[in-house]
């Protein structure tokens, strides 16, 4: 089940949704319908996902991302990663963070997009997350609250299988290096490094392994804490098992033993990542894979197609914003998704059932 805390939290809000749904409690009042009119999604989402994440990814849904030959033509400086292959999300965005430390979300995404296109590629990064992002604020992954600094870096290259990746660790080593950069420490008691490359780590990037990283990751953590993760390696989509995704596919991330042990959905990871972090706990993410763009489920979005940013960047793409939006709602969230976990909590909690009861009754809705 899920921890104390997420369970207590996702409790509170499960008994809101029961007022909005059906007057409180009971039957539930009509399990996962739509909302009232007074509804308030704000509110809401900042209930069932107490925590602030930001996710980071290489590409829209529709799209793949890169493996690049050799990504020094991305002028990585000389101190940053080993050189040779790796992921052009991973190295356009340390390249664009490197030469511009103080940049905001809308500019990173802007200049990333920039790098990308002339470089030949057509992948587009997009920005998601559990609050409506002010998009020209700083990008800060330290929050310097004081808190925890712990990280979980995945990289797979799938050596020797069907569609081997090249650059999917030396992405890792980047990473690493630049977080090293931001103040998160690399002992092993804060940083876990999880690749298919054992002079790198002794532990492979399996699903079991990733799944309990993920574990690892969350626990204990406090309201002042930054986490972040990244993975770098092969995304996919899968038609959807429970009718959660308007498009009818789920996104996934694929473990090193995919063909024994699956691919990941996107609900495993939001049921296993996101839902058990506490209220004032930062998480950043950086999935740099294919089909990428909501394989977090999370409620706000900022749109970087080419439209929106032409009407933002009206002077050029090398010009300043002609004004900084915020996030919207992503349009592919499923409230009723959200919904029908929240009633399923509410109604095991009006019969009688524990803390553990209710977090039996979300892992049930997931698997």
């Amino acid at each position: 089940g899920l921890p104390l805390i997420s369970a207590m939290d996702f409790l509170k809000f499960a008994g809101g949704l029961a007022e909005q749904y059906g007057g409180g409690g009971g039957g539930g009042g009509g399990g996962g319908g739509a909302p009232e009119d007074d509804f308030d999604p704000v509110a809401r989402s900042e209930e069932a996902i107490p925590a602030d994440v930001r996710m980071f990814s290489g590409c829209q849904d529709q799209q793949t991302s890169a493996d690049v030959h050799d990504v020094q033509s991305f002028g990585l400086p000389e101190n940053v990663g080993p050189g040779g292959a790796g992921g052009a999300c991973t190295n356009s965005m340390i390249a664009t963070l490197s030469a511009n430390p103080n940049i905001s979300w809308l500019e990173l995404l802007q200049k990333m997009q920039v790098m990308l296109k002339q470089k030949g590629y057509s992948q587009i990064p997009q920005l998601s997350g559990s609050r409506s992002l002010d998009m020209g604020q700083q990008v800060q992954i330290n929050t310097q609250e004081g808190g925890n600094l712990r990280s979980l870096l995945v990289g797979i290259n799938y050596v020797g299988q069907k569609g081997e990746l090249r650059g999917c660790v030396n992405d890792v080593l980047v990473m690493k290096q630049y977080l090293v950069s931001q103040g998160f420490p690399e002992d092993d008691s804060n940083m876990r490094i999880l690749v298919d490359d054992p002079n790198v780590s002794p532990l492979e990037p399996n699903y079991s392994n990733i799944v309990e990283g993920f574990r690892w990751l969350v626990e204990g953590a406090g309201p002042a804490d930054s986490l972040f993760f990244h993975y770098s390696g092969h995304g996919g989509q899968l038609p959807d098992d429970d009718g959660d995704e308007k498009d009818g596919m789920d996104e996934t991330i694929i473990p090193v033993d995919y063909r024994s042990a699956g691919q990941m959905r996107d609900d495993t990871i939001f049921e296993k990542l996101i839902a058990p972090l506490p209220k004032g706990c930062h998480l950043t993410c950086v999935m740099d894979c294919c089909h990428s763009g909501t394989v977090m489920d999370l409620p706000y979005m900022f749109k970087a197609d080419g439209e929106t940013m032409e009407q933002i960047f009206q002077d050029g793409e090398e010009g300043p914003p002609a004004f900084t939006p915020n996030m919207t709602m992503n349009p592919a969230f499923s409230w009723e998704k959200v919904g029908a976990v929240a009633m399923k909590v509410w109604d095991v909690y009006q019969g009688g059932g524990s803390v553990q009861d209710m977090g039996a009754a979300v892992t049930q809705f997931f698997f």
